[in-house]
């Protein structure tokens, strides 16, 4: 879900790759509780990642939609995040995960976010964390930014939302990813590297199923602390947004 022309996402190649089943774990235990039981849920971007199983739990509508048709083979819309194409105040619960840092300009796609989301629903973002991180990878993967969970919350709010839980996310494993990436940023500046051009799928670094283990045992922490509090620092920001119900009408008075 992009506007940048590159193709689909990493997961289409690598469905089993650690960060994507722990992303869904990460996920599922910040936002599950908060999607109750809606008519219509949108899945907005990706549809091309392994399945967000806990947003498909309900008995209503799950309609998903994604600019690359490859990532809709079960089925769905292929369309922009910057266009979506369907009614305002259409669906109960939205969520786009990984989504916004690919959109220009990040306003509209927030807006359009926003609109189709019915008053009194519930918006889901996750967006990757901290512009100090950016590497080739980022420019590979088609990024226009990066967020801390401050400058995450201020986009959100001035869609005209309201942000009921903000946090990050991936924190056991952040001393290794920010050791990769300023290791990264450290060798690509003495190659003199330019910006990479956005590839149509990018491929992600190579883990032994060891080391996906160990990984994966560390997001566990961050689940277990997940359910009671928020994370200071990781290298991913989650947050959970609401729409204002509507007004109730003015009971009119009695002559």
């Amino acid at each position: 879900m992009t506007s940048t022309g590159r193709g689909g996402s990493a997961s289409l190649a690598a469905t089993d790759y650690w960060w994507y089943r722990a992303r869904t774990a990460l996920l599922g235990t910040i936002l599950a509780h908060r999607v109750g039981a809606p008519q219509r849920v949108l899945d907005v971007g990706s549809a091309d990642g392994p399945s967000v199983g806990w947003l498909h739990d309900h008995d209503g509508l799950h309609v998903s939609v994604d600019i690359d048709p490859r990532g809709l083979s079960a089925g769905g819309v292929c369309g922009s995040a910057l266009l979506l194409p369907f009614g305002d105040d259409s669906f109960d619960v939205v969520g786009a995960f990984d989504v916004v840092e690919h959109c220009e300009p990040e306003s509209v796609a927030l807006a359009e976010l926003q609109r189709v989301l019915k008053p009194g629903g519930t918006l889901m973002l996750s967006v990757p964390a901290y512009q100090w991180a950016w590497s080739s990878f980022d420019d590979a993967n088609g990024h226009h930014r990066r967020y801390t969970r401050g400058r995450a919350v201020r986009a959100v709010e001035l869609a005209g939302l309201q942000v009921d839980r903000a946090t990050y996310a991936f924190a056991a494993v952040f001393p290794l990813f920010a050791a990769q990436r300023v290791l990264k940023r450290a060798v690509e500046r003495l190659q003199r590297r330019g910006a990479a051009a956005p590839s149509d799928i990018v491929d992600l670094p190579p883990v032994s199923p060891g080391v996906s283990g160990l990984l994966m045992g560390l997001c566990r922490l961050d689940q277990r602390l997940l359910r009671r509090t928020n994370l200071p620092f990781g290298s991913s920001v989650v947050l959970a947004a609401s729409k204002a119900p509507q007004p109730a009408p003015l009971a009119r008075s009695q002559a």
